[in-house]
């Protein structure tokens, strides 16, 4: 799984995912861009810390004038584009979802799924065989109960986006495919994660999970890595599940042990 030699782009790096995703390309020999809205440059800090190559660049990753800027930076310190980790992405309110504005909703789909075509967009005219792109979906994207509705949608878009444009670069070498975590320790679910904590019920996140437990960023991130390496050179197209089991199975109550 060595990327050595080559150049990733990391979107939504500032944290989560995204920081862990960075770091888990450059500990494989990449260079990298750590991009975000919000200042990435404690994740640069993180892999210089861990011996690797990074720079940072605060931008909007979902405008046609951010990606275009983010490509020329990566192109400007590194000389070239090799991986491109399109993970930025918004939960959006969390007030009902039938009464989410339409503005809110086209909020979450312009940061969520038009950010993601707009970055593979700006990528592909420096990617040559080889390549990959790896969006963030989600568990959400896949069924219903696992976040809002917009959030849910721009999900499932963003697996139609992997689908679609690994089929639109057929012949050229270049690999799409997508993660869709689970429910995963980051800033976006901070706020369960404390309420959980706060109310002595830590042991119940992730109770329908067959692992019984939630995951971590860097769980998420070695799949990212993996699917950005030539490890995976035969994987397009394709959403890779990172949930403990969860989505595998209709939830049920189990049994207390030695119950009847």
């Amino acid at each position: 799984m060595s990327l050595a030699g080559r150049v990733a782009l990391v979107t939504g790096a500032a944290g989560g995912i995204g920081r862990a995703s960075a770091r888990a390309l450059a500990a494989r020999g990449a260079a990298v861009l750590a991009v975000d809205l919000r200042d990435p440059t404690a994740t640069a800090d993180l892999i210089h810390a861990d011996g690797g190559r990074a720079e940072a660049l605060a931008l909007d990753c979902a405008t046609e004038a951010g990606t275009g800027a983010m490509v020329a930076r990566a192109l400007d310190i590194f000389g070239r584009l090799d991986v491109l980790h399109a993970n930025a992405g918004i939960s959006g309110p969390l007030n009902p979802d039938l009464t989410v504005s339409a503005a809110d909703f086209a909020e979450i789909l312009r940061v969520n799924l038009i950010g993601p075509w707009l970055a593979i967009r700006a990528a592909l005219p420096q990617l040559k065989p080889g390549a990959a792109i790896v969006c963030t979906a989600s568990v959400a994207g896949l069924r219903a109960g696992a976040g809002g509705i917009p959030y849910s949608a721009s999900k499932a878009g963003v697996i139609n986006l992997v689908q679609s444009t690994a089929a639109a670069l057929a012949g050229t070498g270049i690999r799409v495919n997508a993660v869709a975590p689970g429910l995963i320790e980051t800033p976006m679910t901070a706020p369960l994660y404390a309420d959980a904590r706060a109310r002595g019920r830590e042991g119940r996140i992730g109770q329908l999970n067959p692992l019984r437990r939630g995951g971590e960023a860097g769980e998420v991130a070695e799949v990212v890595a993996f699917l950005a390496s030539d490890a995976a050179s035969y994987i397009n197209g394709q959403v890779v599940v990172v949930d403990g089991g969860l989505s595998a199975s209709l939830p049920f109550a189990p049994r207390p042990a030695g119950g009847s």
